[in-house]
């Protein structure tokens, strides 16, 4: 049973929902004016009140924020018969739970009140603070995460980051590789230098090289001045070579030439220049069955992977989602101007649950729009994506034991095949999303479906693109 006021001026109003409310075994009270419903808030504190925009002297918009001084964590919802855009958006912006236009629609409301109270019920009894990481500063550069692998990870960036030497970073999209070639920059001999990143399959190879390397006025049409590339720039620093795998036959030649000789010539240079920029990569396909398959330098692999840091994906660390959640909402709240601290039990249950295909970056996702669309300072399953919550509750968060069974291991190209075909499956086959979640640009995706010959349902939104590509082709 729960304790529900209702502040209206029309007194007909107020005596329709008291009877439909109370039928339903609430406790119900009722205001005619908004100085009346504070002071029957101030001392019934009801778990709910509903309150009407307009009426005589103080409105309810002017109310609301005292209402919910008044009483923390109470669900408030708006009714009005005067619905516009400009009222709707303070309400919402106030911290209203809900809006309702009259006349009422019993089924509106009865949705808007369970809800409202699921959410009063879940802040007050369980839910979960979520811990703060051990140790460091929640932020855009620092990593957390208590499990075995990540203590490993953090042990290697520590020995590697001194000696200067190249560093390869593997893993799946999403899981924070720029993160670590960020934090070995920060530890290293020069945090001091730049750090530079380049994300190698952002552009085509001509442009790519240009960007890298540099170029010479007059080196091809357009360029009408010196450039100076990345490596230049990251000279006495850092540069992160993101997505190396996508490097063509010519820029490959080139960057072992850096990495053997310290040296390289800028597009329509004739001297070369050289440089002491750390190189760091990243990659989330084997790149060792590139080399097999002739699509990457035998030579250049092994010289980008003198020391490999990798990182497994969120399903194999889900001890570290709490972690995760307390950093991620510390910066979101930063920068969204946000006051989300606290994580429902429900919800948490429901992350460490899913296998985060998106890994890191699709949980910050979430915890994005679940901040942005919450009315309080707390997340609950009510705020997350459906298909988030749609799979079975874990009892534990130990790995699945078919990952270390020889026989339920499968080929890279078929793990990367079932992963992109899940994401596509998630989303709809929005391929906008779809990009987002697994970090690479619409082109790359159109590639792997073309490669892993996947089709689309025919209920699937059409990909736009495709037909700008055709055309430009």
């Amino acid at each position: 049973m729960s304790a529900i006021l209702i502040v209206d001026d029309d007194v007909a109003s107020c005596r329709t929902l008291q009877l439909h409310l109370s039928s339903q075994g609430h406790q119900v009270r009722v205001a005619h004016s908004a100085e009346q419903g504070l002071q029957a808030a101030s001392e019934a504190r009801p778990d709910l009140a509903i309150l009407d925009i307009r009426m005589p002297g103080r409105t309810g918009l002017q109310a609301l924020p005292d209402l919910r001084r008044l009483c923390p964590g109470m669900g408030v919802i708006m009714i009005t018969a005067f619905h516009d855009m400009d009222s709707t958006i303070q309400a919402m912006q106030g911290g209203a739970a809900d809006y309702i236009q009259k006349p009422i629609a019993i089924q509106e409301l009865n949705a808007a009140v369970a809800k409202a109270l699921r959410q009063r019920e879940a802040e007050e009894d369980s839910v979960l603070v979520v811990p703060a990481p051990p140790g460091g500063r929640p932020g855009a550069e620092v990593m957390v995460g208590r499990s075995r692998v990540m203590k490993d990870v953090f042990k290697t960036i520590g020995l590697a980051a001194q000696s200067g030497v190249t560093v390869l970073i593997t893993g799946e999209s999403g899981t924070g590789k720029e993160l670590v070639a960020r934090a070995i920059h920060r530890v290293g001999a020069n945090p001091a230098g730049p750090f530079v990143a380049v994300n190698c399959a952002a552009l085509v190879d001509t442009l790519l090289e240009s960007d890298m390397f540099g170029h010479e006025k007059g080196a091809f049409t357009g360029a009408t001045e010196r450039h100076a590339g990345k490596f230049a720039l990251a000279n006495h620093g850092t540069i992160f070579l993101d997505e190396v795998s996508e490097l063509s036959p010519a820029v490959q030649a080139k960057l072992l030439r850096v990495l053997q000789e310290r040296e390289f010539v800028p597009l329509g240079g004739k001297t070369a220049a050289t440089t002491n920029a750390r190189v760091i990569a990243a990659t989330n396909v084997d790149l060792l069955e590139r080399v097999k398959a002739g699509a990457f330098r035998e030579d250049l692999y092994y010289r980008l992977q003198v020391v490999t840091i990798h990182l497994p994906p969120l399903r194999e660390r889900r001890d570290d989602i709490p972690d995760l959640v307390q950093a991620l909402l510390t910066r979101i709240n930063r920068e969204m101007r946000r006051g989300v601290t606290r994580l429902h039990r429900e919800a948490l249950e429901c992350f460490q649950a899913y296998d985060w295909p998106g890994n890191v970056r699709e949980l910050e996702n979430v915890l994005m729009r679940s901040a942005a669309l919450s009315s309080s300072d707390a997340i609950t399953c009510d705020m997350l994506p459906a298909h988030l919550c749609a799979h079975p509750r874990r009892a534990s968060v130990a790995p699945d034991p078919a990952a270390s069974d020889p026989a339920a291991q499968h080929s890279l190209r078929a793990i990367e095949k079932a992963h992109v075909m899940r994401v596509l499956e998630a989303t709809g086959w929005h391929r906008g999303q779809t990009c987002d979640i697994l970090g690479v640009s619409r082109p790359r995706l159109r590639r792997m479906i073309r490669l892993f010959g996947l089709v689309a349902p025919p209920e699937a939104p059409a990909d736009d693109s495709d037909a700008e590509e055709s055309s430009a082709a």
